[in-house]
């Protein structure tokens, strides 16, 4: 099973409370976070972008780095790791993208990747003036297939003449080529936007959700195996867990039962009322996911494995031999001290990881 880290490239990371450590982001924090990845043997780490913040008492998500111009940075100072970028397609035109991602390639030849999201936070784009109106929710996986279209086309061959309901490109191009094909993940979770990543992504990102329920990805992974078999491609499947552990259980549940005593409800509820925007009555689109998995309101987005370094080692193994799973992107409560944690204390106890720590 592969690993990578989900850098905190916003505030607080993926902690929605008071109680968790309280951080800004830094290149120079970033930097510790994937030089400790890359000495671990994780093979990817990836930033988002996030454009607007929750607010709330902990000003979650207010305050955040830029995606590309960070992972250039981060491709200068590595040599080994994959480094994926966020692309917002509603930001940037698809050429700009791809030559950007040709820009970084050349930093870090055949290193570097594009995370694809279609926008689902209609406040991130509004403050701009580019929100497209409500029509984006029932087009936008379309929107995306053109964007990734024209940016492979340019990527292989240095031009595109693509004419699309969204895109005309008119002897568009794009030179020098990138060292590799760039792979291409997204996060989708409906069936709309499984089918999309089925189509045009490399990877997917699966979620977990709960406390200690290794095993939940599987549904989503499965509707992507599925959609795989009918594309005739393969989209491998990342999970995105966070971990919270300690050297007992008991230790690191106190922990977690600490972060959500400080739960910040202002900022979920705005969180959701941004998501309600979204008309789709899919279970596993935004609006409708906690609904279908579970109605308690936890201060994270994410699934979390909690527990002691052997604990936690167990059920991540549990997460990989979920079938169609290729690698797991984590969170961590605080990312200088997990990821030391991770290195040394639980990634020796993967069984799933034995083979490549043996090689090592």
């Amino acid at each position: 099973m592969q690993l990578g880290v989900f850098i905190p490239i916003g505030n607080n990371g993926w902690l929605i409370s008071t109680t968790s450590p309280q951080y800004m982001p830094s290149f120079e924090l970033n930097r510790t976070i994937v030089e400790k990845a890359e000495k671990f043997g994780f093979d990817f780490a990836l930033s988002m972008i996030k454009l607007h913040g929750f607010g709330g008492p902990s000003q979650f998500w207010d305050h955040n780095l830029e995606s590309f111009t960070l992972m250039a940075g981060l491709a200068a100072v590595t040599t080994k790791i994959q480094l994926f970028a966020t692309c917002a397609v509603l930001t940037m035109p698809p050429p700009i993208a791809a030559r950007m991602a040709m820009t970084i390639d050349s930093i870090a030849p055949g290193r570097f990747g594009l995370n694809i999201i279609s926008g689902w936070q209609r406040a991130e784009y509004a403050q701009m003036g580019i929100w497209p109106g409500m029509s984006h929710y029932q087009r936008r996986y379309q929107y995306c297939a053109e964007y990734v279209t024209i940016m492979k086309e340019l990527w292989a061959t240095g031009r595109s003449d693509f004419k699309g309901d969204f895109f005309q490109m008119e002897d568009c191009r794009c030179s020098p080529l990138p060292s590799r094909p760039i792979p291409i993940i997204c996060a989708a979770q409906s069936d709309a936007g499984t089918k999309y990543a089925a189509e045009y992504a490399d990877y997917n990102f699966c979620n977990s959700f709960g406390v200690n329920k290794p095993t939940s990805v599987a549904p989503s992974v499965a509707r992507l195996v599925e959609a795989t078999k009918l594309s005739g491609r393969k989209c491998g499947a990342l999970l995105l867990v966070m971990i919270i552990a300690d050297e007992t259980d008991e230790a690191a549940m106190a922990k977690w039962e600490h972060y959500k005593a400080g739960t910040d409800y202002e900022a979920l509820h705005w969180r959701d009322n941004q998501a309600n925007d979204d008309p789709s009555t899919d279970p596993m689109a935004q609006p409708n996911k906690r609904r279908t998995m579970g109605d308690e309101k936890l201060p994270t987005n994410q699934g979390v494995l909690c527990g002691s370094y052997a604990h936690v080692a167990a059920m991540l193994d549990e997460m990989a031999a979920v079938p169609g799973v290729q690698g797991v992107m984590m969170t961590f409560d605080d990312f200088v001290i997990g990821m030391e944690q991770f290195g040394t204390r639980i990634l020796p106890l993967m069984r799933c990881r034995d083979a490549l720590v043996q090689a090592a």
